[in-house]
């Protein structure tokens, strides 16, 4: 979905899996400072969205997904996860239910593989699940926000902001009222600081909820009945994932920054010593320089220096080893 708002002052359109929307208005670090100040908006509206309706709607959700919903209240947010059989995370959920529809919404592109599982689960339960990315459009405004929400939009409000649902035909009038528009390198800027992973960034083909801190957020470990949950309770229970999630701090003098899957060695071992992990995400923070997550070997030591290619590179943990 190509957005409307490519066409306002200094857009600057994303490329990739974000192809779609801006990835910035001219000035990547002063749209970053509005959204940390509480101000602005970013279009998202190239996401996938999904609509449940029916009966059983949270009933059902509940049996499919890694997270409690059968009771979820109205208008609570959550997140949750569908695993493969072996525990492996195949698709991400931005959940809410507003009292006769549950919202999510997902990685661009994704929804048409995970309405084709969706479909194949429904089976007798009294359900219809939909995509409504033609017609509903994802708008995020960043914590702190005074804007006002559309009558017409479900919200879904979380710590990090509200994630707007809204009637695709409205987003230039909202865009209108609720600027200054910021784009999606912004936005990804402020996930990495805080640490949030990304479905297709921080996750590959075989990565598990414990390697990334989405247990407990993601993951509810007193409920059972979906797939890859004996996965799930097999590492909780017996050991240890065999990777973590690190935030990395980059030496700032280095013009590029190291791309997505750009291996990470242990600095001492130089040039030629073994691969460690890999960088997930990398930006330009307004306030932290050149930062990055990462993916690493639970036991490389949480003091170790690394290099991420040709980068220096000074941890944080964020997932226990």
């Amino acid at each position: 979905m190509k957005s409307p708002l490519l066409s306002l002052p200094g857009a600057v359109p994303a490329e990739g899996v974000d192809e779609g929307v801006a990835a910035h208005y001219g000035d990547l670090f002063r749209e970053q400072r509005a959204l940390a100040d509480g101000t602005g908006f970013v279009d998202l509206s190239h996401r996938g969205v999904l609509a449940v309706t029916g009966d059983d709607r949270l009933s059902w959700l509940h049996l499919l997904l890694t997270q409690h919903v059968s009771d979820l209240p109205a208008g609570q947010a959550t997140e949750a996860l569908i695993l493969s059989a072996n525990g492996h995370i195949e698709h991400a959920l931005y959940l809410v239910d507003d009292g006769t529809t549950v919202w999510a919404h997902v990685e661009p592109g994704s929804q048409e593989a995970l309405i084709a599982y969706l479909e194949s689960m429904k089976f007798f339960y009294r359900v219809e699940v939909a995509d409504r990315t033609a017609d509903t459009a994802l708008v995020h405004l960043p914590a702190g926000s005074i804007a006002q929400a559309p009558a017409s939009a479900v919200v879904r409000e979380t710590p990090y902001g509200r994630d707007l649902f809204l009637p695709r035909e409205e987003l230039e009038a909202f865009a209108a009222q609720a600027g200054p528009a910021a784009g999606i390198l912004a936005h990804e800027a402020l996930r990495v600081e805080q640490h949030r992973p990304r479905l297709g960034f921080e996750t590959d083909h075989r990565t598990i909820p414990h390697e990334l801190g989405w247990i407990g957020t993601a993951v509810h470990l007193q409920k059972g009945c979906y797939r890859g949950q004996e996965t799930v309770a097999r590492v909780q229970n017996l050991g240890k994932p065999p990777r973590r999630l690190v935030f990395l701090h980059l030496d700032g003098s280095e013009v590029h920054l190291p791309p997505n899957g750009a291996e990470i060695r242990l600095a001492d071992d130089g040039p030629d010593g073994r691969k460690i992990g890999f960088v997930t995400t990398s930006v330009r923070h307004h306030e932290l320089g050149p930062v990055a997550l990462a993916l690493v070997k639970r036991n490389v030591p949480v003091d170790a220096r690394l290099m991420a290619e040709d980068t220096a590179a000074a941890q944080e943990t964020v997932v226990e080893p």
